[in-house]
């Protein structure tokens, strides 16, 4: 039986709405509403969201509260957070909130709280990070570690080197962080040029110290040390693990006590709050990852309480399921105007991408409407001279997040206003436009007439009614990255529950990673006979290998 969520009543009233706002210009909106930014702003957890400037009415957030009562969001918001095995295809639970939760109540999964051995990780993450930023541990010839490299890929690759970015005022000045995911020559090539080995650490991050990408540049790190410190035993002072392998981890010359642990209930791009944040401790200090932990905590406690319209994660995931669904949008841009912010924009495609990019329901019912959008961003200055011309002028419209921060970490007073300015005036120019006339007036107020008037009024006209939220932050401290990192988390769980799909999976990526492990013999073997692929892949596994074979 199929029980798409678009065979509702709710769903064919949100279409119908749909049509009759889609020509409504939200500048009218603002002028028939003086307070239209009171009534659609929230604040919570040291966070504003400002979502005004969105096409929707009072009307249109009561029929989303309508599909979120429908398809039981604060049931599935208990289920997340007490453990139940929200994970259907892999019969998990989804406990990320479980690795943050500060006021250590419990939290069961399979019959067990689960919170002694999370705090038990933490407190040997606590121990680590200080021994090494107190230059107590020491590599092979008794030198303190000034460089960490941290080795892995996807959610044990983008979630630390993002935050470990964001939270770079705080490092220790002795401390240099590198980050390793790809398996091209030139990422690692390039980093182990510029360390010291004596002087390196190596965090290997792979849960189950089997992923390819990862193991591969691990290796290749393994044979580097031991060429240049002459010993094999040397590996133990310099490579840690976060995984769940022990005998492979043993294997690979790591000490199993310096092994840190995390557990199959952990999704990898859930997984910086877990022992895959080791780097970000290292880097920071364990206190300042603690900040981080509070602050998603605290999210995580007014999105499981707070009712539907005034809950922050559950306002901006049903505003997006409204322009993904209804207004068929197929790309949402983020724009950080906090350069410390650089990496978020990587960072959210995985969490947004590979949890929603989806087609078929929980129940494997295909779905007939639009879900996951492209996620992009850069940002905002530099955005602005790159691709805000698509945003202001082009043809899609686009839903933008501006993620803005009052206060910049350094006194340079002038430059965050103008930063503020910058951001402040795209959200304005987004919406407002420049219409026919006022741009005909612009034009001739500049000397611009007769010939070269009617040449350049179509080139110069805006308009506008591109939909932004924006969110507004004092500075950005541990605390409050925690809690803008919790939001977005949340709200990919609510647009995943209106679409009735399963965010903790990614069986696309486990494709991708099967047809990898067929070709890779097939590029190593001397001879063409086994290449019985497809004709483009012939093609060119054959050309790789004549060129390859000209070279020798």
């Amino acid at each position: 039986m199929n029980n798409l969520i678009s065979q509702s009543h709710i769903w064919t009233t949100l279409k119908n709405h749909q049509k009759y706002l889609a020509p409504v210009q939200m500048q009218d909106l603002f002028a028939l509403n003086e307070h239209r930014y009171e009534d659609f702003s929230i604040e919570a957890c040291d966070l504003l969201l400002d979502y005004s400037k969105n096409r929707l009415t009072k009307d249109t957030l009561n029929l989303l509260r309508q599909l979120a009562i429908k398809v039981d969001l604060e049931a599935w918001v208990q289920k997340l957070f007490t453990g139940e095995l929200v994970n259907n295809t892999e019969h998990r639970a989804a406990l990320h909130v479980a690795l943050r939760n500060r006021s250590n109540t419990q939290i069961i999964v399979n019959g067990k709280n689960v919170m002694p051995e999370v705090n038990l990780v933490l407190e040997k993450m606590r121990k680590f990070s200080n021994l090494v930023r107190d230059g107590e541990w020491r590599g092979y010839t008794g030198k303190t570690i000034e460089n960490i490299v941290n080795i892995g890929i996807g959610g044990s690759d983008l979630g630390p080197a993002m935050v470990t970015r964001a939270l770079r005022i705080y490092q220790h000045p002795r401390l240099h962080s590198y980050f390793v995911s790809n398996v091209d020559n030139s990422h690692l090539g390039d980093i182990l040029t510029r360390i010291n080995p004596e002087t390196t650490l190596f965090i290997i991050a792979s849960k189950t110290f089997t992923t390819q990408e990862t193991l591969l540049n691990a290796h290749t790190a393994r044979d580097w040390l031991i060429e240049k410190l002459g010993d094999e035993s040397a590996v133990a002072k310099h490579f840690v693990a976060v995984s769940t392998a022990t005998e492979k981890v043993t294997e690979f010359g790591i000490d199993p006590v310096n092994m840190f642990e995390f557990w199959d209930w952990v999704g990898g791009r859930y997984s910086l709050w877990s022992a895959i944040g080791l780097p970000i401790a290292v880097m920071v200090g364990m206190e300042r990852f603690e900040e981080l932990l509070t602050g998603a905590h605290e999210l995580d406690q007014h999105f499981a309480t707070a009712p539907i319209l005034e809950n922050l994660p559950m306002l901006m995931g049903l505003i997006d399921v409204w322009y993904s669904s209804f207004f068929n949008t197929t790309s949402q841009a983020v724009l950080p105007y906090d350069y410390t912010l650089k990496l978020f924009p990587a960072y959210l495609q995985q969490l947004v991408m590979e949890s929603l990019g989806k087609r078929v329901t929980r129940n494997g019912d295909v779905v007939d409407y639009t879900t996951c959008p492209v996620i992009w961003g850069a940002p905002g200055n530099n955005g602005q001279h790159a691709f805000y011309q698509l945003l202001h002028q082009g043809t899609h419209v686009i839903p933008t997040d501006f993620i803005v921060a009052i206060e910049s970490h350094y006194n340079l007073s002038e430059h965050q206003d103008a930063v503020l300015s910058n951001a402040l005036a795209q959200s304005h120019a987004l919406m407002m436009g420049r219409n026919l006339e006022k741009t005909k007036q612009n034009l001739v107020s500049m000397g611009i007439k007769d010939n070269d008037l009617a040449q350049q009024l179509p080139h110069r006209v805006f308009l506008g009614n591109q939909p932004s939220n924006t969110i507004l932050y004092k500075k950005l401290t541990p605390k409050i990255l925690g809690s803008l990192i919790a939001l977005y988390e949340h709200k990919v769980f609510v647009q995943s529950t209106c679409w009735g799909i399963n965010p903790f999976d990614q069986w696309g990526v486990e494709l991708g990673k099967n047809v990898a492990s067929m070709l890779l013999p097939t590029l190593q073997e001397k001879n063409n006979d086994r290449i019985s692929h497809d004709s483009s892949t012939n093609g060119l596994l054959n050309y790789i290998k004549t060129h390859r074979d000209n070279i020798l």
